[in-house]
């Protein structure tokens, strides 16, 4: 069974990109698969501004990203770039640390035009860690995720559509040719899904 490891990269815990990873992590979790997660601000500062590379919180943040088949990466995007603190904890992995995994981008923005930043700033540095297998971004401005009474969003149809292609693709597992779910478990996770579609889960 597949592992997905989900990083969130936001300074804040209820911020719209938080959500949306949440979100993933849930879904992926109703399906069935081994998913795990991981906050940036569980890391301790002092960790992360010094790169105690030897630290026990980093060293468990690397073992998991090298246990992991793939990986969620959410950051807000602010003024063109994703977030610093995503960025520090980026700097302390290896550098083949992304190699034969695959990578799914989640950010949010004010607007459409923030959407450049996850080619120009975030996918370099996936790159340069390895990353050859990156899907498409799923990326939501603040108008397609609405903050509701109970502290949470309510998604807008786009956002909704672009959720379940994520996760028809990291439920399929396709990390590199030879590790492929089989036909039989991409078939019980597409049916797991639409059960849970039709729910309303």
């Amino acid at each position: 069974m597949m592992t997905i490891l989900t990083i969130s990269g936001s300074p804040s815990a209820d911020s719209r990109s938080t959500f949306l990873v949440a979100t993933l992590a849930s879904r992926l979790h109703d399906l069935g698969i081994d998913t795990r997660s991981l906050d940036v601000r569980d890391i301790p500062a002092h960790d992360l501004l010094h790169a105690r590379f030897d630290s026990p919180a980093i060293v468990d943040f690397v073992n998991q990203v090298q246990r992991a088949d793939a990986v969620i990466i959410g950051t807000p995007i602010y003024k063109a770039a994703y977030s610093g603190v995503l960025k520090a904890l980026l700097d302390l992995l290896p550098q083949t640390a992304f190699h034969d995994k695959l990578i799914l981008p989640v950010a949010t923005g004010g607007s459409a035009a923030h959407f450049l930043a996850v080619d120009y700033a975030l996918k370099p540095v996936l790159s340069a860690l390895g990353a050859r297998h990156i899907l498409s971004t799923v990326f939501a401005t603040e108008a397609q995720l609405v903050r509701n009474a109970n502290k949470g969003y309510v998604f807008a149809d786009e956002v909704r559509v672009r959720l379940d292609d994520a996760i028809d693709q990291l439920a399929q597992g396709v990390v590199s040719g030879e590790r492929r779910l089989s036909v039989t478990q991409a078939g019980a996770l597409t049916e797991r899904r639409q059960a849970l579609a039709a729910s309303g889960a």
